[in-house]
């Protein structure tokens, strides 16, 4: 847990009182010089947004009317899939693969490795292991596996993803929590 200059952990607002996580707290300080120039990027359009609304169950016409133009919905897709620099599965009960999608914005020849801290209770898997950009390949799609390491009805665990080239280091947060049966409170 984070905590303040006295030692002591920093505690959520409201009640009841609770030891701060990073819903309470957030992603921390920015950095304007280092976030001018990130090294990779969490690139996103309106028809990644379109897919995400078939992927919950939007049809093609309702999209259109948000989008200004035709937009079908060929398959439904993942709902984790929207290409955002954060991984949250709030009902982690199998194994779940997520995708997600860097396009590289610092010096053209770039190689970047992953470092995983997993969330508790969790095993995560990333492929591939390594990035490697060029003049040629400016984005590169890599898949995150999450496997429950224990059958337990938890609550939410906080990990991250981070990949580093030696001089950028491009941090997600990865949310999960782990279900093993829906309870009464979940059921809508």
């Amino acid at each position: 847990s984070v905590t303040t200059i006295y030692g002591e952990p920093i505690t959520a607002e409201g009640g009841p009182q609770k030891i701060a996580d990073p819903f309470d707290f957030g992603g921390g300080h920015i950095d304007p010089n280092r976030a001018a120039r990130p090294g990779l990027v969490y690139d996103m359009g309106v028809t990644d947004y379109a897919e995400f609304l078939c992927s919950v169950g939007y049809s093609s016409p309702v999209i259109s009317r948000f989008t200004g133009k035709a937009m079908p919905c060929r398959e439904r897709g993942s709902v984790f899939d929207l290409n955002l620099p954060s991984i949250t599965i709030s009902n982690l009960k199998k194994t779940t693969t997520v995708v997600r999608t860097v396009t590289n914005v610092g010096p053209v020849r770039s190689t970047y490795t992953v470092m995983v801290e997993a969330p508790y209770g969790v095993r995560v898997s990333v492929e591939p292991q390594t990035l490697n950009f060029n003049e040629k390949v400016k984005s590169l799609t890599f898949r995150v596996t999450f496997s429950p390491a224990h059958e337990i009805q938890g609550d939410f665990s906080f990990g991250s993803l981070t990949w580093m080239d030696g001089k950028h280091v491009v941090r997600i947060p990865l949310i999960t929590r782990l279900v093993i049966q829906d309870s009464y409170a979940d059921i809508s």
